[in-house]
């Protein structure tokens, strides 16, 4: 059982890692900074650190768990971070490179951005993840920059390139896996393609997405859940012809303004 209450426990944990070489800012993220978390929910800290940071220092600290080097979750601005118990908590640390941050916060202004891989993420994460992560995060120490708005050229841009992409994804699951009557890879190829269109919704509407988690819910996609089911009682490639139609539909009607929406 936890020792310390949650505001002493997060009180802790923020000092000691504030106080590594090199951090500059801690943040509370994920479910505990939107308030939207369950009693038995993770701790998502991020540590803003300026030039350099060495993972040996948060070893040092001797909390049970695995700290990764920097760049060991695949690089890009999703660069490492650590899996912990605190206290009988899980906290997740993700690290930030200021110098990255700053970056990718004057590219989201003007409408740049990249897709990433990331483990557990189907679509991958726009560079501009770690913008809405200072949107929406709470600054525990330190000063970190706020955006005040979504900035209009990533609306535009971000809504119009995941849309495409989601599209294309789509075309080529019809134009491929129906007619070889691959199911699984077809259901793989509708989840990316739904987490893409979702990802064009939220852009479109200026609303910050930090992970997938409830990417569809938002963007009102749920019900692909009912359409990827209905794959595997198909029984023949009409019927799978049928599903992906459902899909076209639904994409038109969650279409950003401006986007092709004809099948």
């Amino acid at each position: 059982m936890p020792a310390l209450t949650d505001s002493a426990f997060l009180d802790t944990v923020a000092d000691a890692l504030a106080a590594l070489p090199t951090v500059e800012a801690v943040s509370l993220g994920g479910s505990r900074a939107q308030d939207t978390h369950r009693a038995d929910s993770d701790w998502d800290l991020g540590i803003y650190y300026r030039g350099s940071f060495d993972p040996a220092d948060l070893r040092a600290l001797g909390w049970e768990g695995e700290v990764s080097e920097i760049g060991g979750w695949g690089g890009g601005v999703f660069n490492g971070g650590a899996w912990l118990t605190i206290d009988g908590r899980r906290v997740d640390v993700h690290y930030r490179d200021l110098d990255v941050i700053e970056h990718e916060l004057a590219e989201a202004e003007a409408g740049r951005f990249r897709v990433e891989p990331l483990l557990f993420h189907l679509a991958g994460i726009p560079s501009y993840l770690v913008v809405a992560e200072l949107a929406v995060n709470r600054t525990l120490r330190g000063t970190l920059p706020r955006p005040e708005r979504y900035p209009d050229e990533l609306r535009r841009s971000a809504a119009d390139r995941w849309y495409g992409t989601a599209r294309a994804t789509l075309g080529y699951a019809k134009a491929n896996h129906v007619p070889a009557d691959r199911r699984t890879e077809l259901a793989g190829a509708l989840a990316v393609a739904a987490t893409q269109a979702s990802h064009a919704v939220l852009a479109a509407r200026g609303e910050w997405v930090t992970n997938e988690k409830r990417l569809l819910e938002r963007a009102g996609l749920r019900e692909m859940d009912e359409i990827i089911a209905s794959l595997f009682a198909a029984r023949d490639a009409h019927a799978l012809g049928q599903a992906i139609a459902r899909v076209e539909r639904l994409f038109a009607r969650v279409a950003p303004e401006g986007a092709e929406r004809t099948g």
